[in-house]
């Protein structure tokens, strides 16, 4: 106030007036930002909530040509993700409350966990940004970096994830049984009114807090298991190569190839995490195996067309009497190599078939061998079945069997009904995260793909999905190892 009086006495009336004005707008707007700073926070929450749900409800009332659904399931994905790295960075402060020497402040502790998350993040994403976009070169083998920023956000980012779906899961239970409990009793009470004063008593006796405190503990250590499971997926099962064997019966199979041995191996994607020496360690596996015909179907390299000299080095000791054959994955369309590394493996002897066959002979009887490039279109929002394989007709012989190599098991459909008696896929990676010994075809795959690992049948043809030998995303597999596959062929 003694400003303002010191600025009428120096000024005119009508400037003091002015000058008083001002300043009365700026306290008032000053309280008025006080106050909904105020009521953002005490209501962040449910003004979160209504704001997801009001974009959800959006979304489904003006759908766009193509429908929302996906652009709601990314919805879903989003809102989990920010609220599981609230929740376990949460976590992680109350730990350094506890067990850090000092106990420092909660919010410097919260600062720290935060930002360190926030670098990972942001790190990564602009790694995988310019990876997808070829605009940076991608080592082939594991550098301090890879170790250091890029295994450990994966590893967080799966373990954080998965960890706090099962804290949503377990209290979305626990209030599903306390409605049920709730509803028992009231029809329970209704029944008998000497129950419901019995009820009354029992409910003015309070809950255990040992109890209730030791629940809540069970459930975020149960919770927590996703974090080892993720490291046992980085560190162990991403390299421990399982061999399958799987007979397949072809009743038009040619005497000559009763006992056929094909070994496949897919989606190698040469990377610090599947480097050319673990690629050469499979391709030993595989001469190994003893095989009559290798099929490599596609995903050869993952983001760097750089890479096409090495892992051409890495698959060039394979050896087959009936030779080495493949056909390209959708990688091969993002790093611009459909033409670049068909040349390159032609000169280590693999023949990679584009749209193309090869008759396989013994003993004077054949069977035919067909391949082409991926088959389907990752921009558009759905792909017809009836685009899988267009042109592939006049490849199929009737007269004798007919094996396709086809990096999407997508185009088994369509591949049953031209003839095709056997096709061999890969692209899945069995869904790299995969709970097939608790409930079969539970892995991630099956959230965009029919056949997502093994053996499948339908009138007019089987299917081989391999699993794959690298990764892609995060390096990390759990449920799904890496997997070379030997198929026997035998006669019905």
């Amino acid at each position: 106030m003694r400003a303002i009086e010191t600025c009428i006495e120096g000024c005119s009336f009508f400037e003091a007036k002015k000058e008083f004005m001002i300043i009365q707008s700026v306290w008032s707007s000053a309280t008025k930002m006080a106050r909904m700073i105020r009521f953002l926070r005490a209501h962040k929450r449910r003004i979160v909530t209504a704001l997801v749900f009001a974009y959800a409800a959006f979304l489904l009332i003006h759908p766009d040509d193509e429908g929302r659904i996906p652009d709601l399931i990314w919805l879903a994905l989003l809102v989990m993700l920010i609220a599981s790295q609230i929740f376990w960075i949460r976590r992680i402060v109350d730990v350094g409350e506890r067990f850090l020497p000092g106990k420092p402040r909660r919010s410097w502790l919260g600062a720290i966990a935060g930002a360190v998350c926030l670098i990972l993040f942001v790190y990564n994403l602009e790694t995988w940004h310019s990876k997808a976009w070829n605009s940076t070169h991608v080592s082939t083998a594991l550098t301090p970096r890879s170790v250091l920023l890029e295994a450990p956000f994966c590893w967080w980012f799966v373990g954080s994830f998965a960890g706090f779906f099962l804290v949503v899961t377990f209290w979305m239970v626990d209030r599903a049984a306390g409605a049920a409990a709730w509803l028992y009793r009231k029809a329970r009470n209704a029944r008998s009114p000497g129950a419901a004063l019995k009820a009354e008593e029992l409910a003015l006796v309070p809950p255990s807090p040992g109890r209730r405190q030791f629940l809540e503990r069970a459930a975020v250590l149960v919770s927590a298991t996703p974090f080892v499971a993720a490291a046992y997926g980085l560190l162990r099962e991403r390299l421990d190569v399982e061999v399958t064997r799987q007979a397949i019966r072809l009743p038009r199979l040619p005497k000559a190839f009763e006992g056929f041995r094909i070994v496949q191996l897919s989606d190698l994607h040469i990377s610090p995490f599947m480097t050319a020496d673990q690629i050469r360690r499979c391709v030993r596996i595989a001469n190994d195996l003893k095989p009559d015909l290798v099929a490599l179907t596609g995903d050869f390299l993952t983001w760097d067309a750089r890479a096409q000299g090495e892992v051409v080095q890495a698959l060039a000791p394979l050896r087959a009497p009936f030779g080495v054959f493949g056909c390209l994955g959708n990688h091969e369309v993002y790093t611009r190599t459909q033409d670049s590394l068909p040349r390159l493996l032609g000169t280590a002897g693999i023949r990679i078939l584009r749209q193309a066959t090869a008759p396989i002979r013994s003993q004077g009887e054949r069977v035919n061998l067909i391949g082409v490039d991926f088959q389907g279109c990752h921009e558009c929002p759905t792909f017809p079945p009836q685009d899988y394989l267009q042109g592939v007709e006049p490849l199929v012989l009737p007269d004798t069997v007919n094996i396709l190599l086809s990096h999407n098991p997508e185009s088994f459909d369509r591949a049953a009904q031209l003839g095709i008696d056997l096709s061999l896929a890969g692209h899945t990676h069995g869904g790299q995260l995969a709970l097939e010994y608790v409930h079969s075809g539970l892995n991630l795959s099956r959230l965009s793909y029919t056949y997502t690992s093994g053996w499948y049948e339908k009138p007019g043809g089987q299917l081989y999905v391999n699993r794959g030998i690298g990764t892609i995303g995060f390096p990390i597999r759990f449920g799904a190892p890496p997997e070379i596959t030997v198929l026997e062929l035998v006669r019905t």
